[in-house]
């Protein structure tokens, strides 16, 4: 069985104060009896501060963002390396921000993926469709392309040590979300997809759904068969919410 994850991306959002009291938060309110694997992303800047306030818990640290360049002339570039140092262990590679702000094409993001697999970190891997290519149904079309670029660089055995995030782009922030039975289905084809190349891998690899997951929905949308977890963004902003999420996934 499939270890659910709830992973918190913070996006640019905190401060030192804010983090101190959010991860006190959730510090107080996780049980080492939970079954759920939790992980937060905070900003780059927050990476050691965190790191500090997870000792001795079962919280994993993500990075937002990653560089596929080890080292270099690469102004401003974090590589998986120095998240490392950090203590991190997950990285979200492909997020619908990344591809639509900053222009990261899916070649892109196979060659971050592939960087983080070789560093000895784990890809959270997110696919999605914007608005108007669901209501055109090139919903599968778009997430096979991106899973398949992925696939053509790092092959199939890259999702051994991968997460698979399903964002539809439409939900990011909106206040929509995916009806329980929605994320279900393009979670089952996402698992489909991969049981093209290889059934065992793709009934192993944990695929989170993200697209607004808050406190009253979380638990009907975990309960899919293919949904193992969230990927959550505003709501894990504050640490009532996000416990309640985590608990929902346990």
């Amino acid at each position: 069985m499939r270890q659910p994850l709830v992973a918190g991306n913070w996006k640019m959002n905190g401060s030192r104060d804010s983090i101190k009291a959010l991860m006190s938060g959730i510090n107080a309110g996780l049980s080492s009896s939970d079954r759920a694997q939790v992980v937060v992303c905070p900003p780059f800047v927050y990476l050691d501060a965190v790191a500090g306030m997870i000792k001795g818990t079962k919280i994993a640290i993500g990075a937002q963002n990653v560089s596929h360049e080890s080292a270099g002339a690469f102004t401003g570039e974090i590589s998986v390396s120095m998240l490392q140092d950090f203590g991190a262990r997950y990285v979200i590679v492909g997020h619908s921000e990344r591809r639509a702000l900053y222009g990261e094409s899916d070649a892109t993001v196979a060659h971050k993926f592939t960087a983080t697999l070789l560093g000895g970190m784990v890809p959270i891997l997110c696919v999605g469709e914007l608005l108007e290519e669901r209501e055109s149904g090139k919903t599968e079309e778009v997430v096979a392309r991106q899973l398949d670029a992925i696939v053509t660089h790092a092959s199939i055995k890259g999702f051994e040590a991968a997460v698979v995030a399903y964002e539809p782009v439409w939900a990011i922030g909106t206040g929509k979300t995916a009806t329980p039975e929605q994320a279900q289905e393009v979670h089952a084809f996402i698992r489909q997809r991969l049981a093209k190349h290889s059934s065992t891998i793709a009934e192993k690899v944990q695929i989170l759904y993200g697209g607004s997951v808050n406190a009253g929905n979380a638990e009907q949308i975990f309960s899919m068969a293919d949904v193992d977890g969230g990927l959550v963004g505003g709501a894990s902003l504050k640490a009532a919410d996000f416990l309640a999420i985590c608990r929902a996934a346990n």
